[in-house]
């Protein structure tokens, strides 16, 4: 009887956290096939070779992105989207800049010297900052409540205009103290401080377990899953979902500004041309590999922070293969692994993945082809070095033959239906 009990919990722990375990044993699949293709290309491999280092280095960017991933995951899970984490970083990073810059004292040049504020003017810098983040998140839940803007709109014109608004305030605040620049210094010896990667570590483990909780052991976080699920059905119930959608927001915006000051502290300064472009595609793309569903109401805390580890690890990966020029391949991985996830996610939600027809009729019979050309023009910029024309045809014609045959599958199962 006991047996029957423990099988049973097993399996039913199995498929609860089935999307956990998937990455859990995704990350030992990529960790070793970097570790034998860094072996075999380059004859060492970089994970053996300074084991410490690059752990440090992964945890690092995978807590940087991760801050912000979880406030991104919460938005999602709410029903929402929020577009604006990669400039909410960047205006973050500005404004606590700023504010250090006009707290700092004189120096021989009777210009500021931002490089020795002192603690109290830093507690003072980042508390301004996550009040400009929650602000922010307000102003997005005002846009969508009473204006009524679609979150996609909403978040897209701070996507836009943050990170212009950014570098117009450098400009302005900087040359009313005497030295107009667009980049922002933030090289104070205390702020330097949090540059330290087991600094973002912590703050990320402290935020994943406070999400955790408020997700999963509060009634606002079952009403969140609920509003997610089917606002309309949460609101007939009586649930307040402006309000709601007001902390989904709010969250969302203060984890990005909080990500916004330990990159600024990471670089040195914040400069709005080049500081956190294309993050949020990130954090979206971590919150949906780790089980989060686009539609709402769907997703673990635990699987979103295993899902920017299982990211990170995989940009990570490229980069000691691939080696010069590795960050231009960082757009298509994540581009990819959105698109895998989110039909990934939806398969197992309709729960029709093995009678879904893929490649049907002739869009079906245009698109293999398609498919087969990038995968082959994908593995020959991979392999460029050692035969990739080679390499690169053979590749798509293979996958051309095994999309063919699957579609032949697929139209021989329709028939008998």
């Amino acid at each position: 009887m006991n047996k029957g009990n423990d099988t049973q919990a097993t399996t039913s722990f199995a498929k609860r956290f089935r999307n956990e375990l998937g990455l859990i044993v995704a990350l030992v699949i990529v960790i070793g096939g970097t570790i034998g293709a860094n072996l075999l290309m380059n004859g060492s491999a970089d994970y053996l070779n300074e084991p410490v280092r690059n752990l440090e280095d992964i945890l690092h960017q995978t807590a940087l992105l991760g801050i912000f991933a979880l406030g991104a995951a919460i938005v999602i899970i709410a029903g929402g989207i929020d577009l604006s984490s990669g400039s909410m970083i960047v205006f973050a990073g500005s404004i606590c800049g700023l504010v250090m810059l006009i707290l700092a004292p004189k120096g021989p040049d009777m210009l500021p010297d931002p490089t020795n504020v002192g603690l109290f003017v830093v507690c003072i810098a980042i508390g301004v900052t996550m009040v400009v983040g929650f602000m922010v998140g307000t102003v997005h839940t005002w846009l969508i409540t009473i204006v009524r803007l679609p979150p996609f709109v909403a978040t897209l014109a701070s996507l836009v205009g943050l990170r212009s608004l950014a570098k117009i305030l450098n400009q302005a605040v900087t040359a009313q103290l005497g030295n107009q620049v667009t980049t922002v210094r933030a090289d104070d010896a205390t702020f330097a401080y949090l540059s330290e990667w087991w600094v973002a570590l912590v703050i990320f483990i402290v935020l994943g377990i406070l999400c955790w909780f408020l997700m999963n052991g509060t009634v606002i976080g079952r009403h969140l899953y609920a509003m997610g699920g089917n606002e309309e059905a949460a609101r007939l119930s009586g649930i307040r979902t402006d309000h709601l959608k007001w902390l989904a927001y709010c969250i969302g915006s203060v984890t990005a500004a909080i990500a916004g000051v330990l990159y600024t502290a990471k670089v040195g300064a914040a400069n709005p041309s080049t500081l956190a472009v294309g993050y949020e595609l990130n954090a979206i793309a971590a919150a949906v590999v780790g089980g989060c569903s686009l539609q709402g109401g769907v997703g673990l805390i635990p699987g979103v922070m295993l899902g920017v580890l299982f990211l990170r690890v995989v940009i990570d990966s490229v980069a000691k293969i691939v080696r010069a020029g590795s960050d231009d391949y960082q757009g298509m991985i994540v581009g990819f692994l959105v698109v895998l996830a989110v039909a990934f996610n939806e398969l197992r939600r309709q729960g029709s993945g093995a009678k879904k027809s893929f490649f049907p009729g002739i869009l079906g019979s245009i698109t293999i082809p398609i498919l087969a050309i990038l995968v082959g023009t994908v593995i020959f910029v991979l392999t460029q070095k050692t035969q990739g024309v080679t390499v690169g045809i053979v590749a798509g014609i293979i996958i051309g033959l095994l999309l063919g045959g699957l579609k032949l599958t697929e139209s021989a199962r329709s028939q008998r239906t």
